[in-house]
């Protein structure tokens, strides 16, 4: 879940005239910022070794 106020910040900055598609890609990317935030929190993060190997077959 997302807390309403960063969305609403993020809502005022948007153009005048924008798509639905621009503000639901918005409240994807706050959503998935806290969850990011979240695991971090509970110590559920990607080691940079590990990282290191798996950002090759992202990048493919």
């Amino acid at each position: 879940m997302i807390a309403k106020e960063p969305l609403i910040e993020t809502i005022k900055q948007l153009p005048l005239e924008f798509s639905v598609d621009e503000v639901i890609d918005k409240i994807f990317l706050l959503e998935n910022i806290e969850k990011g935030l979240q695991q971090s929190q509970k110590g559920k993060v990607t080691r940079d070794e590990d990282l290191d190997k798996k950002l090759p077959e992202w990048l493919v």
